[in-house]
This record gives C-alpha cells, sequence and structure tokens, in this order.
C-alpha cells in the first residue's frame, strides 16, 4: 500500500520567485521532510505516533522486531521479487547503477548480480547467518563487480566515479551512491539502527560520524545519511519493496519509508 505524501516544501519554487524579483538567493539545502500519514498509523505504528527522540526509537524498535527471519539461500529468490523491475518482471533493478538485468543472472561471475548488504557484514561481524545477514530491509540485488568496489566501505560524498555505476563515487573509505540510491541507502542504514539494539544476540548497530569504521558496528556518516535521506523521498519502487518484504517474508516494515521524517525525529 503506498503512503500518502503530504505537503512537501517545494523548494524550488522559491528560488524560481526570487530569481525574479532579483534576489540571489544562497545555495539551497536539504529540506527536513514534512509530517506524513499512512494507513498503517492506526494499527501497525500506533504505540509510536506522536513520539520523539529515544523514546520514538525505542517504540520503532519493539514494533519492527517481530519478524520471520530468512535464510542467505532464500534471500536470492525474495530480491526477484522485492527488487522486481516494475517495467520487466524478469528482470531485477540493480542498486547503485539502476541496471535492469535478467533474474537468471544472480551468483558471483562478471555480469551477474548478487547480494549487497547496505549495512556491511564486517560492520558488527555478524555474517549471513539468518538475523541481520539476512534481513531484507537492507539487502538489495546490486552488480557483482560495483558490489566489490563497495565493499565494506562507509557513506560520504566524494571520490572517483565507480565503474558500472554512473553517478557513483568512492575512495579509499567511503561510497556515494547515485541520486538516485541516495535516500533508499540512509533509510535502510537506519532501519537497521533501530531494528538491532544488542537485545537479542546480535550486536547493537548504531550510526556515527566516522568513514573509519571497519569492524566495529557502527556505520557512518550520520549527518550524510540525514541529508540523503531529505534529498531522494521515498519511491514506488522502495513503497512497494516495504510492502512485499512485509507481506510475503518477515513481517515488518521500515518506518522510514513510511515516515521519512522520523528521522530526523531521532537523530
Amino acid at each position: 500500500m503506498s503512503v500518502v505524501r503530504i505537503g512537501r516544501w517545494k523548494v524550488w519554487a522559491a528560488a524560481v520567485a526570487a530569481t525574479l524579483v532579483g534576489i540571489t538567493l544562497p545555495a539551497v539545502t536539504a529540506t527536513p521532510a514534512s509530517a506524513t500519514t499512512t494507513a498503517y498509523d492506526s494499527t501497525y505504528y500506533k504505540n509510536a505516533i506522536g513520539k520523539t527522540g529515544t523514546s520514538l526509537k525505542s517504540s520503532l524498535h519493539t514494533i519492527i522486531s517481530s519478524q520471520s527471519k530468512i535464510s542467505y539461500d532464500a534471500v536470492w529468490n525474495a530480491l526477484k521479487n522485492t527488487d522486481q523491475d516494475p517495467n520487466n518482471t524478469n528482470n531485477v533493478i540493480l542498486l547503485y547503477s539502476g541496471v535492469s538485468r535478467s533474474k537468471s543472472l544472480n551468483g558471483g561471475a562478471v555480469g551477474d548480480w548478487n547480494r549487497e548488504h547496505t549495512w556491511a557484514q564486517s560492520h558488527g561481524n555478524f555474517g549471513t547467518s539468518a538475523g541481520p545477514g539476512t534481513d531484507l530491509h537492507h539487502l538489495r540485488a546490486c552488480d557483482v563487480q560495483v558490489n566489490s568496489t563497495r565493499g565494506n566501505k562507509d557513506w560520504d560524498t566524494g571520490g572517483s566515479a565507480v565503474g558500472g555505476a554512473p553517478g557513483s563515487y568512492t575512495d579509499s573509505n567511503s561510497f556515494e551512491p547515485r541520486d538516485a540510491d541516495k535516500g533508499d541507502v540512509a533509510r535502510m542504514i537506519l532501519y537497521m539502527a533501530v531494528r538491532y539494539e544488542g537485545d537479542d544476540g546480535w550486536p547493537d548497530l548504531e550510526p556515527n560520524e566516522s568513514s573509519t569504521n571497519g569492524s566495529v558496528p557502527f556505520h557512518g556518516r550520520l549527518s550524510v545519511l540525514k541529508q540523503w535521506n531529505e534529498q531522494d523521498p521515498p519511491s514506488a519502487f522502495e513503497e512497494r519493496r516495504n510492502d512485499v518484504i512485509q507481506s510475503t517474508y518477515q513481517g515488518n516494515r521500515n518506518p522510514f519509508i513510511d515516515h521519512p521524517e522520523w528521522v530526523e525525529a531521532i537523530w
């Protein structure tokens, strides 16, 4: 079910109006996401509505922790459904590149797609065991070589262009996805930070401002992820994906796709 979005600021309209009256504006920065309403607010999210800060985070953790877990092998077929190309049901859309590729080309060879952990497995050493290692809310279909380039790097801006993923950039310790995937990445990372709080045998995953986190259970940079959440609002692709994961596989939702403004309310 798609989220009904209410009242997003029209930043470009203000810029145009200012130009017409001869005013020079400073560079436009991301505007906090406007409040949204969803069909889940009176049911799924009822215990979170109206809260902020640690109270909101705690409530959402309780809500989304009720989930079914799947095996790492099962992730292959799940991604063929969750990441399906809306214009070609035989294909999946690849993260970071936006390429539409045959579902049958899953594997580890050049030209294949594989399972990308947006929250890198090494950031907490959770591997591919059922739990954070198989949570579909942060797993995406990705070109094998592009996935290798991203590796376990933190998230930040800048670097050299990534081959096979136009608009994406990387340096020695960070990766910047193309604009169309920036919000997706931010909401997946922050979902993981709320879902995994160290109370169910898995590490307490948290965002921070470092771009050299290595094996500690943190992912940076939070300020950049917050900006990406604002710049790239949830798409129909993300919304469908959220619905499919809940209804078919895990039974839980990514709250930041339904309520992107909750990112700012918590962090």
